[in-house]
């Protein structure tokens, strides 16, 4: 195979290619599983419809704008008096009865881009959204507070912007053995012997190849860390369920990872969204709760917090295919078993009172939720990760 397109095409050099030079040979360092705080981020890409997934089923306003599209009274999972949740999110009720669900609605940010690319490159970089950056807020938590590339994971085969820094960025793997088996290969092992060469150095390669090298530890590390624990607890056969069973492997091994990062795709619902959005949500719920359980099994949910969110919202009005078009202010979950604030955490955007566009106008800044997490529960300088001073939330 020609070399630049196994380097190109591969898992490993997707996710390590942006390993800094600096990344000490590798060196594992016993950690306890329990007393670690961990974040578990969940992406829902395309845009979950907000309003279908806890749905003001007392507001006539919603079934007047949605007249086939609105979930019917009967088929809502109430909450409370004006709010329930979709009914393939019963798993998730269950955990809500529990004191593990916070429900934060009318998130999203000022001047709103109804673009997929552009709205999850905003909020995965935390900037405004005239602004563009090529660094993460994850990636700027790893360069600040991180120690080895490992410490933020994406439970996947390609590096999201979300967990690129300056100085180092995180791991991309959904199958650590894959991963190391692939780093023991012959050419990489290869390259130890000729990352000093003159000659690559001076075209820059010896760079490459050197941060290539200095990475396989960190595939070593996750390998044999996580294959010392197996999970007992069945998920549900898809990719999804199969991330977070990764996930709960290696928080259950006691990787010394900090930030797990994940994601469910699909929700672009602008054509018969009814069926695709259940069948999703029921996905989610469904791995969320078994993922849940198995934190639970192994004493580590109550170091664990889940959040959940999507880069926009969906119109309030259905449009002539059954489906929703780009909105603007979505609902957030954080789900955790210390949380400050249970349930629903703020009340509904009002549906009379919309944009110029009709679409809901948001109340909270995403990256006031960001700036808790960063503060509350790992306990980190938002400021510094950020670039700027947001407000405190109280769901923490």
């Amino acid at each position: 195979m020609d070399r630049r397109k196994f380097l190109k095409q591969s898992s490993l050099a997707s996710s390590l290619f942006f390993v800094p030079s600096f990344v000490k040979a590798f060196e594992q360092v016993a950690s306890s599983s329990l007393g670690y705080k961990r974040l578990v981020i969940i992406q829902l890409s395309g845009g979950n419809d907000g309003l279908n997934t806890v749905i003001p089923f007392r507001n006539d306003l919603y079934y007047k704008e949605r007249p086939t599209l609105g979930i019917p009274k009967n088929e809502v999972i109430n909450l409370n008096d004006e709010l329930g949740l979709h009914s393939s999110l019963t798993p998730l009720k269950r955990l809500y009865d529990n004191g593990y669900l916070s429900i934060i609605n009318n998130v999203g940010y000022p001047n709103p881009v109804r673009s997929h690319f552009r709205s999850m490159d905003i909020w995965q970089t935390a900037t405004d959204s005239n602004k563009f950056s090529q660094t993460g807020w994850l990636g700027r938590y790893l360069d600040n507070y991180g120690k080895q590339p490992y410490n933020v994971v994406e439970v996947d085969d390609t590096l999201s912007l979300a967990l690129k820094g300056e100085n180092i960025n995180g791991i991309a793997t959904q199958d650590a053995e894959s991963l190391f088996n692939l780093s023991r290969d012959p050419y990489f092992k290869n390259l130890g012997k000729h990352q000093n060469d003159a000659h690559l150095s001076e075209h820059n390669l010896g760079y490459l190849y050197k941060t290539m090298i200095e990475a396989q530890s960190s595939a070593k590390y996750i390998y044999e860390t996580s294959k010392t624990v197996t999970s007992k607890k069945e998920y549900p056969n898809n990719k999804f369920g199969n991330q977070l069973k990764t996930t709960a492997q290696f928080i259950n091994s006691g990787l010394e990872t900090k930030v797990f990062y994940t994601s469910l795709s699909g929700f672009d619902t602008h054509v018969n969204q009814l069926n695709t959005q259940k069948r999703l949500l029921n996905i989610y719920a469904k791995s969320v709760e078994a993922f849940v359980e198995d934190l639970k099994a192994n004493n580590t949910f109550k170091d664990t917090l889940l959040l959940t969110f999507s880069e926009f919202g969906r119109r309030v009005n259905q449009n002539a295919s059954v489906g929703t078009d780009h909105g603007t202010a979505n609902n957030v979950f954080v789900i955790g078993d210390d949380l400050k604030k249970q349930g629903v955490y703020n009340n509904m955007a009002s549906l009379s009172d919309l944009d110029d566009n009709g679409d809901l106008k948001f109340e909270i800044d995403f990256r006031t939720i960001y700036a808790t997490v960063l503060n509350k529960w790992l306990e980190v300088d938002d400021n510094k990760i950020l670039k700027r001073s947001f407000n405190q939330m109280n769901f923490i």
